[in-house]
């Protein structure tokens, strides 16, 4: 059993791994420079873990009709990049990626952009790349196989507390400004993240990695903000 859990870790951070690769490949091409990208500091994207897995412990049936798998691979991956989404904003109070500006896109979530490649990579991870790794991971003895587990584990487990630190650090820079500013949104988002740039290189990492991340709270500060304009045009009025 414990077997069993420690090689399923091993493919999570393995395809964790690979899809910070993927990431970080792709803002170089963009951006010209190296991007270190994901919630998280280490070198992983745990999105791309958790749907290689959900996509080995779910579709094993479906192997046998590839045009099942690519369309169950679709919607397993479609489903926890929409879900993480959504409890990544309700957890830290920001977006961290946005579709709204593509067409064929869900609450800007997921978009069609992205299911197309999880279908396909769906079927390279059932047909290519799982026998590959489980292979590998299987013919590691059993003390080495607990021991690099074991200390990949506590890793993962110091870079969420530390990553979630930083966000609460985060929170406290925006209500600070918020509270004592009548700009625009935009002007106060703007401010933290200037702030947080002059921060620790852990702030900046996170900044830089999501640099179109958008501050929930600066949602109802807006809010805020346009119903005290409406009182004091009401009382202009009156006045009048």
């Amino acid at each position: 059993m414990l077997h069993t859990i420690e090689i399923y870790f091993l493919l999570f951070l393995t395809y964790a791994f690979l899809g910070w690769c993927m990431e970080v490949t792709c803002k170089l091409i963009q951006f010209k420079r190296f991007i270190n990208r994901g919630f998280l500091v280490g070198p992983y994207c745990p999105i791309y873990g958790w749907g290689a897995l959900a996509i080995t412990l779910l579709l094993q049936r479906y192997t046998n009709d590839i045009i099942v798998l690519f369309v169950m691979a679709v919607i397993v991956c479609s489903f926890i990049e929409y879900f993480t989404s959504y409890f990544m904003e309700k957890k830290y109070h920001a977006r961290w990626w946005d579709y709204s500006n593509k067409k064929f896109n869900i609450n800007g979530r997921i978009c069609l952009d992205t299911m197309i490649p999880f279908g396909i990579l769906g079927l390279f991870i059932m047909y290519v790349s799982n026998p590959f790794f489980i292979d590998i991971y299987n013919n590691i003895p059993d003390i080495w196989l607990h021991i690099i587990a074991g200390i990949l584990f506590t890793l993962y487990i110091i870079d969420n507390i530390v990553s979630s630190r930083i966000i609460s650090s985060i929170h406290v820079e925006e209500e600070k400004i918020a509270d004592n500013t009548e700009e625009i949104t935009n002007e106060i988002a703007t401010k933290i993240k200037q702030l947080l740039k002059q921060k620790s290189w852990l702030h900046r990492r996170l900044v830089n990695a999501y640099p179109n991340f958008r501050f929930e709270k600066l949602e109802l500060i807006k809010e805020r903000l346009e119903k005290r304009k409406q009182k004091i045009a009401k009382k202009l009025e009156k006045n009048q």
